[in-house]
C-alpha cells in the first residue's frame, strides 16, 4: 500500500537525519513536530465532522475514473496532443497498458487514500459521543463503500482491514480479500448508510439516503443480484424526492444539484491548481482535459482535446433524439454555426464529450484544471435504467420495467416500447449507452453484462475485464499479492 506524500517525506526527513545529511541542530531545536493522532483528535463534534471533509474531499480525485472510463470503451478514443501525451491515456486505449502506467496508479492511489480518511474516523467512531454521530458514521461508511466500489471495479480482490486503518508492513501481511468479501463490506457499508440517513442531506453535496439506496442497488446489480438489486432501487424511485429534469440545462451549471441529482460530486473553480498536484486542484481537471484543442468561439473555452467521442457512439442516437447534440458535440457543425475556430488534436474524430465541456467562467488559475462542473455521479435516469435492467434481467417484472425505460426515453422524445424478455434487455441496454454517454459508466456495462470484448478493440477476455495492480504495490506486497491475470 502506498503512503501518503506527507508521511513518506517525514519518514524521509527521518532517515536523512538519521544518516547525517544536511539538517543543522539548530533547525531541530526551532522545528515542533505537527501530529494529529488518536490521543488529541476525535474530542468533538467538529473533529469528527472536519474529519468527514477530508474524506469528501478526495471525491475531487477520481476524475481520472470518469476519463478512463470512457477511454477504455467503445465510447471515446484517448486523443490529446500526440501518441505520447498522457501515455496511460493512450495505453488504455489500445488496451496495451501493463503494470507501469501513472494513470491507473492514479486510481489505485486516490481511491485508497479515500478508504484511508474514512477508516480513519471509524477506527475512532466509539471515541466521543454528541448528538447525530451516527449520521456522520452513516456518511463515511458511505464514501467508503464509494472509493471500494471503484477499486473493485478496476482492479478485483483488494486488501481489506475493517474499521482500522492501513499502516506500513501490512501489505506484507493482509492478503487481497475476494470479490465477493469485498462486495460483502460494500452492502454493510451502504445499509448502514440506508438505515442512518436521510433523503435530504444536512449540506448540499453530502451523501443521503436516496445515494445510499442507489448505490447499493447498483454494487447488487454488478453481481447479477437482481432481486435484491430490484428492491433498492425501486425504493429510490418510490419514495425518493427525485425526478428528471430538462436534458437542455441538465450539464450546464443551472443543472447542478438539481431534481435528478443522487449523488454528485462538487467542484469549484475558487482556487487554483497545477500540474505537480493535479488531486490538489478543487476543480474538475477532467473537464479542461476534454476542452476542444486551441478553441476560439462562444459558450467554451479551450482545453486538450482528450476523450474524444468517436463517430459510432454519435451514429447511436436518432435524429430525433434530443440528447445526440446535447451530448456529444459535432465541432465541425458548431464552427459553422457559430464561426468559431479550434485545432485537431491526436486521433481527432470531429467529436466532442459536450457534457463535459469547459463554459465560460471566472475560475482561478490554470483555466484547464479548475474547472467548477459537478460531476454528476448518480443521476435519476440511471436509477430509472438500473431498475428496469434488474426487474428485466430478474425475470421479476417486465412490465415496471418497460415502464421505468420508457420514462427516459420519453424525455429524449422517443417512442414508448411495448417489447419484453431479451428483446426488451437489449434496448435497456442501448438507452443506458445513450443516456450516459461520456460520464465514465460505459466500460464497466460492457464487461458486466459480458459484452466487452466484442465491442472493444484489443480487449482480451479473461485478462482485461479488470485493470494491473500498479507495479510498485506488487513488489511493495514482497510475494504477498499477485498480480491480475494476464499482467
Amino acid at each position: 500500500m502506498k503512503i501518503n506524500s506527507s508521511k513518506f517525506k517525514a519518514i524521509l526527513l527521518l532517515l536523512l537525519l538519521s544518516l547525517g545529511y544536511g539538517c543543522s541542530e539548530e533547525y531541530l531545536k526551532d522545528t515542533q513536530e505537527y501530529n494529529i493522532s488518536s490521543e488529541n483528535y476525535f474530542n468533538s463534534e467538529e473533529d469528527y465532522y472536519n474529519a468527514l471533509i477530508g474524506v469528501y474531499d478526495i471525491l475531487q480525485s477520481t476524475y481520472v475514473n470518469v476519463l478512463l472510463g470512457e477511454i477504455a470503451s467503445d465510447n471515446t478514443v484517448s486523443g490529446g496532443e500526440s501518441a505520447t501525451d498522457v501515455i496511460g491515456f493512450q495505453q488504455v486505449d489500445a488496451m496495451s497498458h501493463t503494470p507501469v502506467n501513472d494513470n491507473l496508479d492514479d486510481v489505485w492511489d486516490w481511491n485508497f487514500a479515500g478508504v484511508q480518511r474514512a477508516n480513519y474516523i471509524l477506527e475512532f467512531k466509539d471515541k466521543t459521543e454528541f448528538e447525530g454521530k451516527s449520521k456522520i458514521i452513516a456518511e463515511a461508511r458511505f464514501l467508503r463503500a464509494y472509493f471500494t466500489f471503484e477499486l473493485v471495479k478496476w482492479f478485483g480482490p483488494l486488501p481489506l482491514k475493517g474499521d482500522t486503518r492501513f499502516v506500513l508492513g501490512d501489505e506484507k501481511s493482509i492478503p487481497r480479500s475476494p470479490v465477493s468479501e469485498v462486495y460483502a463490506q460494500i452492502e454493510s457499508d451502504l445499509q448502514f448508510a440506508v438505515d442512518n440517513l436521510d433523503y435530504n442531506a444536512p449540506q448540499v453535496g453530502r451523501a443521503t439516503k436516496g445515494a445510499a439506496l442507489a448505490l447499493l442497488g447498483k454494487a447488487y446489480l454488478y453481481q447479477e443480484k437482481f432481486a435484491p438489486a430490484a428492491s433498492a432501487l425501486t425504493q429510490v424511485i418510490d419514495n425518493g424526492p427525485y425526478s428528471l429534469s430538462n436534458f437542455n440545462t441538465l450539464f450546464e451549471q443551472a443543472g447542478e444539484n438539481n431534481e435528478e441529482s443522487v449523488f454528485e460530486v462538487q467542484y469549484t473553480g475558487e482556487e487554483g491548481a497545477g500540474f505537480e498536484c493535479l488531486q490538489c486542484s478543487e476543480g474538475n481537471v477532467a473537464v479542461g482535459f476534454q476542452g476542444i484543442r486551441n478553441y476560439a468561439g462562444p459558450l467554451f473555452e479551450p482545453g486538450y482535446s482528450f476523450n474524444l467521442p468517436t463517430q459510432e457512439a454519435y451514429d447511436i442516437f436518432s435524429d430525433a433524439d434530443i440528447r445526440k447534440d446535447l451530448s456529444i458535440l459535432d465541432i465541425d457543425a458548431w464552427a459553422a454555426e457559430t464561426g468559431a475556430t479550434f485545432a485537431e488534436g491526436y486521433k481527432h474524430t470531429g467529436f466532442y464529450n459536450r457534457k463535459y465541456l469547459p463554459r465560460e467562467n471566472d475560475n482561478a488559475g490554470d483555466a484547464n484544471l479548475t474547472q467548477p462542473n459537478n460531476y454528476r455521479s448518480i443521476r435519476y435516469a440511471d436509477v430509472l435504467l438500473m431498475a428496469a435492467e434488474a426487474l428485466n434481467r430478474g425475470g421479476i417484472d417486465d412490465g415496471k420495467a418497460s415502464m421505468y425505460l420508457n420514462e427516459v426515453r420519453e424525455r429524449a422524445n422517443l417512442e414508448p416500447v411495448t417489447v419484453t424478455g431479451s428483446s426488451l434487455t437489449d434496448i435497456i441496454y442501448s438507452e443506458r449507452r445513450k443516456e450516459l454517454v461520456g460520464e465514465g459508466h460505459r466500460f464497466f456495462d460492457l464487461v458486466r453484462t459480458g459484452k466487452a470484448a466484442q465491442a472493444i478493440n484489443g480487449f482480451t477476455s479473461g485478462k482485461n475485464e479488470i485493470f494491473p495492480i500498479p507495479l510498485e504495490e506488487i513488489e511493495f506486497s514482497q510475494g504477498n499479492w499477485e498480480q491480475n491475470p494476464g499482467y
